[in-house]
């Protein structure tokens, strides 16, 4: 599912290397990190959008990428 609005823990683990436990903590950062913008956010997953931005230093994701 790849054009789905959250990006999960396995995708996460999976993209950097890290194991589940990490990738979870890594979305907790980034979900606090919305949430200090005034965001809403579900726990164990963060948005692709955002997760694009803050790993990449752009929206790929609206690109096509």
């Amino acid at each position: 599912m790849e054009n789905a609005m959250f990006v999960t823990a396995d995708i996460i683990a999976k993209d950097f290397g890290v194991s589940k436990g990490y990738a979870y903590r890594m979305i907790r950062e980034m979900n606090a990190e919305l949430k200090g913008k005034g965001y809403l956010t579900v726990a164990g997953r963060v948005s692709r959008q955002y997760y694009c931005e803050r790993i990449y230093g752009t929206n790929i994701a609206e690109r096509g990428e």
